[in-house]
């Protein structure tokens, strides 16, 4: 069955699967946008690499694509209680470590120069709480903005810290940033929440060329589809994160109405 939301699921942005859905969304925006490019780009899945120290590897339990780690951390978050021996006995611990994340991205490049074009960038979990994850996102997207590179910024987590931006604007669940680099310091934002189908996007490229369109929303119903999402959630428990109380009645109902829940 399809996913039962009319844009976004909440359900996607589960810790225990988001990582399977940013990895499959990268891979997915690369193969739809690279029959519309012309010969003179290509499309490149890169990764960036930095080190959670200890205390931070507990408390983000979930990177956007992968740990290179074994489970020890894993083990440590577990929280259950030793009871100490006499003092004539050592007890085995658990301690936390370090752990290396790395964070794929897509770049759009021009193939005969090799230069990037545009960035397209998922946000983690890591992003969007402070720490070295944000300090290093915030880095790359201050240098990307600093140069002839376009910026997509694609924010499908209700969890965490927005990124920044001057201008106020309402809270809403979700964002896509587009900041053209003819236009800059202005970019376009595009404000949504589950409520709403994801708003379908015009890749920026160099000027004259023709820009390919993106539908986040039919490749994120392709990816419910293939991973059997719809046979994994609980739909009969609430989504984690939570969802504030408008949206969780709100979901309650679409989700009844759709036999995804009994009406009790």
């Amino acid at each position: 069955m399809p996913s039962p939301f009319p844009g976004m699921n909440p359900y996607l942005e589960n810790p225990e699967f988001w990582p399977e859905v940013h990895h499959r969304l990268i891979s997915a925006i690369a193969d739809n946008i690279e029959p519309n490019l012309s010969q003179q780009y290509r499309v490149a899945i890169e990764k960036r690499t930095y080190t959670i120290g200890a205390e931070d590897a507990i408390d983000i339990s979930i990177p956007d694509v992968s740990i290179v780690a074994g489970s020890t951390t894993d083990r440590a978050r577990s929280g259950a209680v030793m009871t100490l021996p006499p003092l004539t006995e050592a007890v085995t611990v658990t301690l936390p470590m370090p752990q290396e994340f790395r964070e794929a991205y897509l770049e759009i490049r021009e193939i005969v120069t090799g230069r990037v074009v545009t960035v397209i960038e998922i946000l983690s979990p890591a992003n969007k709480r402070a720490g070295i994850g944000r300090n290093a996102y915030l880095d790359k997207r201050e240098k990307v903005l600093a140069t002839r590179t376009h910026l997509v910024e694609i924010d499908l987590l209700r969890n965490g810290k927005k990124m920044p931006i001057i201008t106020e604007v309402s809270p809403t669940n979700y964002s896509i940033l587009i900041a053209r680099e003819s236009l800059r310091p202005q970019a376009q934002l595009y404000a949504f929440s589950i409520r709403n189908e994801i708003p379908i996007l015009t890749l920026p490229l160099q000027s004259g060329d023709t820009e390919p369109e993106l539908n986040l929303q039919n490749l994120l119903l392709e990816i419910y589809d293939r991973a059997r999402f719809d046979l994994t959630f609980d739909y009969s428990q609430e989504p984690l994160p939570p969802l504030k109380e408008e949206d969780r009645i709100w979901a309650d109902t679409l989700l009844r109405q759709r036999g995804r829940r009994v009406n009790s």
